[in-house]
């Protein structure tokens, strides 16, 4: 059983979507699969993968039919956080401040009074063209103070109510801001001149480390479980579907992508036509055209593999009361009749048969029916593939905070489950 401190070490080296793809990356490659260039041409069969941004896709077997079927597992890599403005540096009240933007449906509040780092990519002139770089700040550079009780003093009863222009500005500083601050700070960060910046896709990270947490450690806290959890779910079931003796009847695929949190409507999103573009590249190397692509497709299956809620203890009355999901309880099956999740009879029937071969228990989420249901990626998926898709995941508590909890046992399942998936 892969051992839940392995998920610890993993959301923490992947404080934004660009770290978790090279975290997922530099597993991959030490398993011995192969990193191919945006572009390059597919060889038939063996372990490789496509990484670009803040997405990668990975599939792994050997020399495949031409219309074999494919066993997807599908996740996100972002997560909803604080970005910083493309002209940040902003001061008030003798403080140097941080212009930033709100990323996804993120809790505002969980933000506040949290010892805050940067991470990200940043493009800078090189002698050949532009340059990306990674890079990460663990340093408490950033805090968003909340104000006092003694000046909001209704905030206990009344509710706190936060606007995100003028509530969520970090300070880094006092005294005044530069009109370039910030870049010359992420010009040291990487190496490079100022005057050599671009552009960058910066975002803040909370510094507490990830933990067990409970009496008897029985609990996760972490950043990012939503959905760092899956993805580093994905990676080491196709990383051990690698390892077993008999290849699997389908070929096994990872896809992570990016920019859920904000509709997947990207290069890089599940609404995008990379995994789809793969995907078909992989079945002409095969020697497969069009026709073999399409057959391919009809056969397939899919997880979309992302958070699930767990049952609240201080608010169950939000929850289905026919459908309690406990933590630990094991993974969850998702379901809803309008199509906000893909699951429907006949890919339940794969996620359950895939959990008791695989030895774990599993569980249902339907959403009240005076209550909006979330989304994922399963319907895009299913939608632009036309491939067969079930909506799974680990169940969790305090979703798109800054901080989040779920078990200590239901991860490791999750790979289980998620390996058995891809040897069905």
């Amino acid at each position: 059983m892969t051992d839940v401190e392995d998920l610890l070490a993993y959301v923490d080296a992947s404080p934004s979507p660009y770290h978790a793809v090279e975290e997922s990356a530099r597993r991959l490659l030490a398993a011995g699969f192969e990193e191919l260039a945006p572009g390059a041409p597919l060889p038939a069969g063996g372990s490789r993968f496509v990484r670009r941004g803040g997405a990668l896709v990975a599939w792994a077997g050997p020399s495949r039919g031409a219309d074999d079927p494919f066993r997807l597992v599908g996740a996100h890599t972002d997560s909803p956080n604080l970005r910083v403005k493309p002209r940040p540096d902003l001061g008030s009240a003798g403080f140097r401040q941080l212009g930033v933007e709100v990323y996804g449906g993120a809790l505002w509040n969980s933000w506040l009074d949290r010892d805050l780092g940067l991470s990200g990519r940043v493009v800078v002139r090189g002698a050949d063209g532009p340059e990306t770089h990674l890079f990460r700040v663990d340093e408490p550079l950033l805090r968003i103070p909340q104000l006092a009780i003694h000046l909001d003093r209704d905030v206990n009863g009344g509710g706190l109510k936060l606007n995100p222009q003028t509530d969520l500005t970090p300070v880094w500083g006092v005294g005044s801001s530069g009109p370039d601050d910030f870049r010359a700070f992420l010009a040291d960060r990487v190496g490079a001149a100022a005057a050599d910046v671009l552009a960058w896709d910066a975002m803040v990270h909370d510094l507490t480390p990830s933990t067990r947490l409970g009496l008897d450690g029985e609990l996760v806290a972490a950043p990012r479980i939503d959905n760092l959890l899956s993805c580093w779910a994905g990676t080491e079931a196709l990383v051990a579907a690698t390892e077993q003796l008999a290849p699997p009847a389908a070929t096994p695929v990872l896809c992570l992508y990016d920019h859920e949190e904000v509709g997947s409507t990207s290069t890089t999103g599940a609404d995008g036509a990379l995994l789809a573009s793969l995907l078909e590249q992989i079945v002409t190397a095969g020697g497969g055209d069009r026709a073999a692509f399409l057959r391919s497709m009809a056969r397939s299956a899919c997880i979309s593999a992302d958070g699930a809620h767990a049952t609240h203890p201080n608010h169950p009355e939000r929850h289905d009361p026919d459908h309690r999901v406990a933590i630990d309880g094991g993974p969850v099956v998702k379901v809803n009749a309008n199509q906000r999740y893909a699951s429907d009879a006949e890919t339940i029937a794969l996620a359950v048969d895939a959990a008791e071969r695989a030895g774990v228990p599993h569980q249902v989420f339907v959403s009240r029916n005076d209550q909006p249901c979330g989304s994922t990626i399963g319907p895009l998926t299913a939608a632009r593939l036309g491939i067969a898709t079930v909506d799974v995941g680990v169940a969790q508590l305090s979703m798109h905070s800054a901080r989040e909890l779920c078990g200590a046992q239901d991860p490791p399942r999750f790979v289980q489950l998620l390996h058995a998936f891809h040897a069905g």
